[in-house]
């Protein structure tokens, strides 16, 4: 469509002026100075999927995310005219955004104001991970002329298609309909152009998918009786010769597929809603409503019957761990029948021998990581299976390379079964639609030969262990999903003392279940039917599994630990080796034995000694006793830097000083699950575990220690101000601690979002 078509057609489309659904930072509920300059507002387009806008001050760029079945953004940077970063800021006059639809077409429009002279470049339209890995690689600091993102994958094969002969290279311009190979070069970057008018000026940048088959198009408008733009190649320089402010108007339109999404009434239980009313209903406590309808508000944006989304702006496609997590932490507070959507979109991209994807890859990445393959097979000289990928470049593909996922399934689907809530025929209907209960059985199958090995032979190099890299490292294959996640670690914690053992519990229940319902699905690997016809067998497994705990055991006594911090202090900044160190000689000398489970083990199976927030799982999955509780929280209560508590902040995601100096500086150097962190993920599942410990116990003051360790988690985060962020850190300024936005946070993450379910634990409603 040309855009003097696709400005007629949006003319006549319906057109709805709507305010937005949410923005951060909210008066009155965050403090902006923690978002250093960071805006973002969140919209819902004509079809009710989400759209996002942020506005970044430090870099000057402006990003729109379409959270739809493409993932796609469109983005641009700003500067003034001393070439610095441009002050942003939303149009006060505009009343909201304009979303209108036609045909297979949507748009958002909305305002900005910026300084009076600017100049617009950087564009960069297609799928929110380039621009994720654009903003990574620090490219926000190049020219505003330069090429934003080089994808290499796609140049690389445009130079395959052109030495190709030429009847097998039409072949394969006709796949991506085309003619010549400049014309798919021209592909690579949008097409910019302006136009002028009486009394408007519009510049639009256009870009079509490398595979022709979708389009994304931005344009800046303005009123040309007040601001003169200026075309130079793909910068566009805008100045109001009368001076003050730049009024601008944003148009973001797309072809892409719309999800469909799901409204509240389909979300929450009838307790919840109980739970909520409640609470709008207390006039007197007004910010804790407006805090509880956020959360609501940000849980039906990443909800849709397709999928649960991980998160806005950076996550916004299906993350298989993220959705399992949230389905365990939301349970008391969720439909009955909302697992069936996490179980049925992880079991639609289960692998054939029963693996869990972990993340899919849509859109404008789906065709990079398809081009990647493209180049691969050419390279091989199968020119056949070349064309077979090229034909369909946009196929969706699938992360595998996940460990934990794998193990959270069977736990979501032995949960989903056991619920009384959901009735038996519904839960036969479900299982038997799609094909869903011979993919159940694969992905119980694979549980069951991972688990073998250990069951067999219980040493610690049996356990689960993480994939290798080709550099040789250990790949963080779990939460801690960055580089130095898990401190260069093997064997994680949480995979191998927590959802190994768990899952291997729920095939027992899951196959108590499907007798009931009268299914009877065919097994035949051999690991699985053996636990299936000798639950014995299994027992041994699930115990044999539980005792893998030992191999994750450190205690350091008083005097190991003193020397250790000291030499932690000592590599630290003086800024914050002032800091932390004042708080050590604060907390004094330790009385007893530190105790503690280490996040991960070495090749040889040996404890890295990193204090770890993963026990806190445990509390969540299983009454357990209170000397069990007490031994799981004890480190995370712990004073930083002995254990992980900050007062002001919350519980640190991991503490590195008993660790050897390679994993601090692993750590400085990678931040992302670093001791300089709170996970909004983690605080949830102590919350909510700790709740549901507290309810298992019988009145009497066994119950103190843990309300009080709740209590101080709650004070602790409401005071650091980010209690809804998916992560946030501290800077030391003037030796104070002050909390910030960590700068990658998402501002609406599925995980972090079930603080609704801790809420609700806390503040139960009444019959």
């Amino acid at each position: 469509m040309s855009p003097a078509a696709l400005l007629a057609a949006l003319a006549i489309a319906r057109a709805d002026t709507v305010p937005p659904v949410l923005q951060f930072p909210d008066p009155g509920l965050d403090d902006p100075a923690a978002y250093e300059g960071y805006v973002t507002r969140v919209y819902r387009d004509a079809r009710g999927n989400a759209f996002q806008v942020y506005l970044r001050g430090a870099s000057g760029r402006v990003v729109n995310l379409w959270a739809d079945a493409a993932d796609e953004s469109v983005g641009f940077t700003v500067r003034d005219s001393t070439g610095r970063p441009a002050e942003l800021a939303w149009d006060s006059a505009a009343g909201g955004a304009v979303v209108a639809e036609s045909g297979r077409t949507r748009s958002l429009s909305y305002g900005l104001e910026l300084p009076s002279s600017v100049t617009v470049g950087l564009f960069l339209l297609g799928s929110m991970r380039v621009e994720r890995d654009f903003q990574y690689a620090g490219r926000d600091s190049l020219p505003l002329d330069a090429t934003p993102f080089p994808q290499h994958e796609l140049s690389e094969l445009i130079d395959h298609i052109a030495r190709l002969r030429a009847a097998e290279r039409a072949g394969h311009l006709a796949l991506l309909g085309v003619k010549t190979v400049a014309a798919l070069r021209e592909r690579l970057s949008p097409r910019i152009t302006s136009r002028l008018g009486d009394t408007a000026w519009v510049v639009e940048a256009e870009q079509v998918s490398f595979d022709g088959r979708s389009h994304l198009w931005l344009a800046l408008e303005g009123d040309r009786r007040e601001t003169i733009p200026t075309l130079s190649g793909n910068t566009v320089a805008i100045r109001r010769p009368a001076g003050g402010p730049v009024r601008l108007s944003v148009r973001v339109t797309t072809d892409a597929p719309a999800l469909t999404p799901l409204s509240r009434s389909e979300i929450f239980n009838d307790d919840f809603r109980r739970f909520y009313e409640r609470v709008r209903a207390d006039t007197a406590h007004r910010e804790r409503f407006r805090r509880l309808e956020r959360e609501v508000r940000g849980t039906e944006l990443l909800c849709y019957g397709e999928k649960l989304m991980a998160g806005l702006p950076n996550f916004a496609t299906y993350f298989g761990r993220d959705m399992f997590m949230t389905a365990l932490l939301m349970q008391p507070v969720w439909a009955p029948a909302m697992p069936e959507h996490v179980i049925a979109s992880a079991l639609r991209k289960l692998s054939p021998d029963g693996d869990v994807s972990h993340e899919e890859a849509l859109g404008g990445q789906a065709i990079r990581e398809n081009a990647a393959e493209y180049n691969r097979l050419i390279g091989q000289g199968r020119l056949a299976r070349a064309r077979t990928v090229l034909a369909d470049l946009q196929r969706v593909r699938e992360n595998y390379i996940m460990v934990d996922d794998d193990f959270q399934l069977p736990v979501v689907a032995a949960r989903y079964l056991a619920d009384p809530r959901v009735p038996d025929d519904r839960k036969r209907r479900f299982l038997l639609a799609e094909g869903r209960l011979p993919r159940l059985v694969a992905n119980l199958a694979f549980v069951a030969r991972r688990a073998g090995p250990y069951a067999r032979h219980p040493v610690a190099t049996n356990l689960v262990s993480f994939p290798r890299a080709s550099d040789g490292h250990w790949i963080s294959a779990s939460w801690r999903d960055s580089r130095a996640g898990y401190g260069g670690g093997r064997f994680a914690l949480d995979v191998n003392v927590i959802w190994v053992p768990h899952a291997l519990e729920a095939i027992g229940t899951i196959f108590d279940w499907l007798k009931r319902l009268g299914l009877t699905p065919a097994v035949r690997d051999e690991a699985l039917a053996r636990y299936v016809r000798d639950r014995r067998a299994l027992a041994r497994a699930v115990a044999a599994w539980k005792g893998g705990e030992r191999h994750f055991r450190v205690a350091l006594n008083p005097h190991a630990v003193g020397a250790r911090v000291d030499a932690w202090l000592r590599a630290l900044p003086q800024p914050e080796a002032d800091f932390w160190g004042g708080a050590w000689q604060r907390a004094g000398p330790l009385a007893d034995t530190l105790r503690f489970l280490a996040l991960s083990l070495d090749g040889a199976g040996r404890p890295i000694p990193l204090v770890n927030t993963d026990p806190a799982m445990l509390l969540l999955l299983e009454p357990l006793d209170r000397q069990r509780v007490r031994e799981l929280i004890t480190p995370i209560f712990a004073s930083y830097p002995v254990g992980l508590f900050v007062d002001d902040l919350g519980p640190l995601v991991a503490n590195d000083a008993y660790a050897a100096a390679a994993v601090w500086e692993s750590f400085r150097r990678d931040a992302y699950h670093s001791p300089t962190v709170v996970w909004g993920r983690d605080v949830n599942v102590l919350l909510a575990g700790l709740a549901l410990q507290i309810r298992a116990m019988p009145p009497g003051p066994d119950r103190t220690p843990l309300e009080d360790a709740l209590r101080r988690t709650i004070t602790a985060v409401d005071r650091s101000g980010l209690r809804h962020a998916e992560l946030w850190s501290y800077k030391i300024e003037n030796g104070r601690l002050v909390p910030v936005r960590y700068g990658t946070s998402s501002d609406v993450q599925l995980w972090s979002l079930t603080d609704l379910a801790v809420q609700y634990l806390l503040n139960p409603p009444g019959p």
